[in-house]
C-alpha cells in the first residue's frame, strides 16, 4: 500500500510539473541557471589580482545581474584543475583565486561560504561545479603548488594534449574525488553537486590516452572503450551515493557535450554528425546513468544554433526529450556564441530557443555558458529575458523522488497600507513565500495561477501588495515553499 500511495504521488507531482507549461504565462516551475566558471578567470574572479573585496563586489554584482535577469540557480565552478576555491584538507587553493595555487586570500575568507550566503540571500540556488579528471590545466603556464597531488600523488596522473589528468582507471582517483565530495556536503549548504563535459578528455587526432597499463592491469576481460565507460560509470554511482547517504535532499547532475551517438552509430542516437560523442569519446554513458537513477538531472550542452548542418539545437532537444527517463533535462545555452555567425548575430535566437524548449513537458529549464557574456547584454538578450521570457519569477522545479511532502499553508494578516503579513507555523523548513495570482473564474489551482512574487523567508514576511505587478481583476494567493521548492496549498487574500 505504501508502494501505491508513493507511486500516486510521483505521478500526480510530476503532472504539476507538466502542467506548469500549460499556463498562459511563464512556468512557475522552471530551473534558470548561469553557468560561472573560475578556471582560466573566465567568469569569477575576473582577474587572479582582485583583492578580497574586488572579489566579494565583483561576486554580488554578478548575482545582482542574474537576479534582474529572472534567474534562480547558480552554478558555481569551485574546483577548477584539482584545486579549489574554499580551504580544504584534500587540495589546495586554486591558482584562480590569487595567482598562485596554495596562496590563500589575504584577508582570510572562505569565498565558497560567502557565495553561497549571497546566492541564498537572493532565493537562488547555488549548484557546486566540480571537474572531475582535469588536473594542470596548462603544463608551461600554471601555477602548481607543492601541496598539489600532481606532485605528492605522481602515479594518479597521466599526461595528454598538454595538460594533466587524474587517471580515471585508479580506484585511489575515484576515493579521493569521493572524500572531496563528501567534505564539500558535510560542510557547505549546497543545493547541487554538478559535474561537467570533461570526463575523459576529448579526443585528439593521432594520440592515444596513455592508459593501456592500467588496461591490462584493471581491465578484467572488458574492451577498453568498456572499460573505460565502466570507471566513468563507477566514479558517478559513487558520487550519487554519497549525496544520498550526506544530503539526500542535494541535486546531483551532469551537464555532459550534446551529442550521447550520432544515429550511424548506434539506432538510438540523434540525427546528427558530430565527430566526437558522449558514449565513443569522452566515455560517459549519459543514458545509463539516466536509466538507474544516479543523476537527478541533466543539462546536455547544446551550443548549436537551430538549423545547424551538423547538429541542430531543435534535433537535439527532441531526441533528449525521449531519453531523460523521468529526471529533470534542463538545456545548456552558449550565449557565448553571440555574433559568431550569421545565426548567432540573429535576436531571435535565444528566445527561440527558449520558445522551442517551453513545448516539452518534460524539459525542465535552462542554463546558460556562461556569466561573462550577460554583462554585454548580446543581441538584447538580457532585455528578452527580464521583458518577456522571464519577466515573472520561477521556483527551481521540484524532484518528486527526492522530496514531496508539501509544507503547512501560510496564515495571512491583513495589515494597514496596503500591507499583508505572512506567518508560517508549519514543521517542515521553508525557505520563502510565493505570491500569485489568478484571474477571476479560474479554478484555484497552482499550474494555472501566476507567480508573480518569491519573498526569502523561513518565518515571517510582510508585503506591500502595491508594489505587485497585473493584479488588476485578479485574485492574490500565497503559498510557503519548502527547502526542496515544494509549494503548500494556496490561501487566498480574503
Amino acid at each position: 500500500m505504501k508502494t501505491l500511495i508513493r507511486s500516486y504521488l510521483l505521478l500526480a507531482a510530476i503532472m504539476l510539473l507538466s502542467d506548469s507549461h500549460a499556463q498562459t504565462g511563464s512556468p512557475n516551475y522552471e530551473f534558470r541557471g548561469v553557468w560561472i566558471a573560475s578556471v582560466v578567470n573566465i567568469d569569477w574572479p575576473s582577474k587572479k589580482t582582485l583583492s578580497v573585496e574586488e572579489q566579494k563586489a565583483e561576486y554580488i554584482r554578478l548575482l545582482d545581474l542574474h537576479q534582474r535577469n529572472g534567474m534562480n540557480a547558480i552554478v558555481m565552478q569551485v574546483r577548477p584543475a584539482g584545486d579549489v576555491l574554499y580551504p580544504s584538507p584534500f587540495e589546495p587553493w586554486s591558482e584562480y583565486l590569487t595567482g598562485k595555487q596554495g596562496l590563500p586570500p589575504t584577508p582570510f575568507y572562505d569565498p565558497m561560504e560567502f557565495m553561497i550566503a549571497e546566492t541564498h540571500k537572493r532565493g537562488m540556488e547555488f549548484h557546486a561545479w566540480l571537474n572531475p579528471y582535469r588536473a594542470v590545466f596548462d603544463m608551461l603556464r600554471s601555477s602548481v603548488s607543492p601541496s598539489h597531488l600532481t606532485k605528492t600523488h605522481p602515479e594518479w596522473f597521466l599526461v595528454y594534449g598538454g595538460k594533466k589528468y587524474f587517471n580515471p582507471g585508479l580506484p585511489e582517483v575515484r576515493e579521493h574525488l569521493g572524500k572531496v565530495i563528501r567534505d564539500m556536503l558535510t560542510r557547505y549548504d549546497v543545493d547541487g553537486i554538478h559535474l561537467d563535459d570533461y570526463f575523459y578528455p576529448y579526443r585528439i587526432t593521432g594520440k592515444e590516452f596513455p592508459d593501456q597499463k592500467d588496461f591490462l592491469k584493471y581491465g578484467k576481460g572488458l574492451s577498453k572503450d568498456s572499460w573505460r565507460r565502466s570507471n566513468c560509470d563507477s566514479v558517478i554511482l559513487l558520487i550519487h551515493n554519497i549525496v544520498r547517504s550526506v544530503k539526500p535532499h542535494v541535486r546531483f547532475g551532469v551537464s555532459p557535450f550534446g551529442i550521447w551517438r550520432n544515429k550511424s552509430q548506434d539506432a538510438m542516437g540523434s540525427d546528427t554528425r558530430g565527430g566526437q560523442t558522449n558514449y565513443d569519446d569522452l566515455y560517459a554513458d549519459i543514458l545509463l546513468w539516466l536509466q538507474k537513477g544516479w543523476i537527478d538531472y541533466v543539462v546536455p550542452q547544446l551550443y548549436w544554433e537551430r538549423g545547424h548542418k551538423l547538429a541542430d539545437y531543435d534535433v537535439l532537444l527532441d531526441w533528449w526529450n525521449k531519453y531523460s527517463y523521468g529526471k529533470h533535462l534542463y538545456i545548456g545555452h552558449g550565449i557565448y556564441r553571440a555574433g559568431t555567425n550569421s545565426a548567432w548575430k540573429n535576436p531571435n535566437e535565444i528566445p527561440k530557443q527558449i520558445q522551442a524548449l517551453r513545448n516539452y513537458p518534460t524539459t525542465q529549464g535552462s542554463v546558460y555558458f556562461s556569466s561573462k557574456t550577460f554583462e554585454k547584454n548580446p543581441l538584447g538578450w538580457n532585455d528578452s529575458l527580464r521583458n518577456h521570457y522571464y519577466r515573472y519569477p520561477a521556483l527551481v522545479p521540484p524532484m518528486p523522488w527526492i522530496d514531496n511532502s508539501a509544507p503547512a499553508q501560510p496564515l495571512v494578516q491583513k495589515l494597514d497600507n496596503n500591507m499583508v503579513k505572512l506567518v508560517y507555523k508549519g514543521e517542515e523548513k521553508i525557505k520563502a513565500f510565493g505570491v500569485l495570482t489568478l484571474t477571476l473564474n479560474t479554478e484555484v489551482k497552482f499550474a494555472l495561477s501566476q507567480l508573480v512574487q518569491v519573498v526569502v523567508a523561513d518565518k515571517v514576511a510582510v508585503i506591500d501588495l502595491s508594489k505587485l505587478p497585473d493584479t488588476q481583476n485578479k485574485r492574490i494567493f500565497f503559498v510557503s515553499v519548502d527547502l526542496d521548492n515544494n509549494v503548500s496549498p494556496m490561501t487566498e487574500l480574503r
